[in-house]
């Protein structure tokens, strides 16, 4: 995620935190080295929260990247979605199912070390730390708790919405978990506008927000099921050779306005080669660099019959914008982010 800083990997998962997050620190560090420890220990339970999530992910094969930590709690950046409601349900369930393990297992043991007078104190506090403690183990049923709010990006919305889809279209699913979204997102924007509540005015935003982009990218999803390369794909394109210069490909792109090519020899694809790759091209070796110094000799290709929300599935693993479209060793096009956006669009407009 842009704006965030690394600070180390857990399970080979790069666990970093957004620079949003350093104002949540400020604001905690002026209430003492209580209030900051009760911080610490929440984060500290909040990945614990998305590594459990990731680890399930994992087990289905999806490739989870990284996990933000956010002033308002965490995300995962996973390769893909689960293409099973059953996988979604317990990729879900998972996060809220270990905060309130959490809970179970130190129950006792809490209950013994501090007391029940301590345990049980209410309002929660940070007077003393025995408090604190206290109010880090019961952070955990509250995380629980408000993760199962039936509602998206919640994982309750997630839990809600792969039920429903056992019994109904996944995007007629989608849409009634979104809406309960909305909803919630409303309700926390109600009263955080009348208690002056920042936090809850900024969760009601990330989650008006996230929701909507979830219908989005479901109905984007569902479109491109109906559509294959071939329906998208124009015999007007451009090839270059290994040979060309860095110089004269960026003269091509002003003129075609292509902006990724197949790099071709005798009649066969031999690479590939982005704008991105142009461009760090000439900053780093030069103008007069050659297509065959930079381009990429392993990429991704697919077929004028693929679907096209598998093309976009393959463009989002692979971090491209564009994609080679084969026929054996020769290639006969470009599909690109762009084509899926406006096939999307002209789709959208006729429902």
């Amino acid at each position: 995620m842009r704006g965030s800083i690394k600070l180390f990997s857990l399970f080979g998962i790069s666990i970093n935190i957004h620079v949003t997050f350093l104002l949540l620190l400020v604001l905690f560090l002026s209430g003492g080295i209580k209030w900051m420890a009760l911080l610490m220990g929440v984060f500290f339970f909040v990945t614990l929260h998305e590594i459990c999530h990731s680890l399930v992910a994992r087990h289905y094969g999806i490739e989870v990247r990284e996990i933000t930590l956010l002033p308002i709690g965490g995300v995962a950046s996973m390769s893909s979605m689960p293409e099973k409601p059953s996988q979604e349900f317990f990729i879900s369930i998972a996060g809220p199912l270990f905060n309130l393990l959490v809970v179970a297992v130190f129950y006792l043991p809490l209950k013994n070390f501090l007391g029940p007078e301590i345990l049980f104190y209410r309002p929660l506090s940070v007077a003393t730390w025995p408090l604190t403690l206290a109010y880090l183990y019961w952070i955990n049923l509250m995380l629980a708790i408000f993760n199962l709010i039936p509602a998206f990006p919640m994982d309750g919305g997630r839990v809600l919405r792969s039920l429903l889809a056992q019994k109904m279209g996944y995007q007629k699913a989608t849409k009634i978990a979104v809406n309960l979204g909305h909803i919630f997102a409303l309700i926390f924007a109600y009263f955080g506008i009348i208690r002056f509540n920042i936090i809850l005015i900024a969760i009601a935003i990330f989650i008006y927000v996230a929701a909507s982009n979830e219908e989005i990218h479901v109905d984007l999803k569902e479109t491109l099921k109906k559509f294959r390369v071939k329906d998208i794909l124009s015999a007007d394109f451009f090839t270059v050779n290994a040979d060309t210069t860095l110089s004269k490909l960026m003269e091509l792109i002003f003129h075609s306005h292509q902006d990724d090519f197949p790099v071709v020899e005798d009649g066969k694809a031999v690479g590939f080669i982005t704008r991105h790759d142009i461009m760090v091209g000439i900053h780093s070796i030069g103008a007069q660099a050659t297509v065959k110094e930079i381009m990429r000799k392993d990429f991704p290709k697919v077929s004028e019959t693929d679907l096209l929300v598998d093309v976009q599935k393959v463009m989002e693993e692979n971090s491209l914008r564009a994609l080679p479209v084969m026929n054996g060793e020769k290639p006969t096009g470009i599909v690109t982010i762009e084509d899926i956006g406006r096939i999307y669009s002209l789709a959208s407009q006729k429902a």
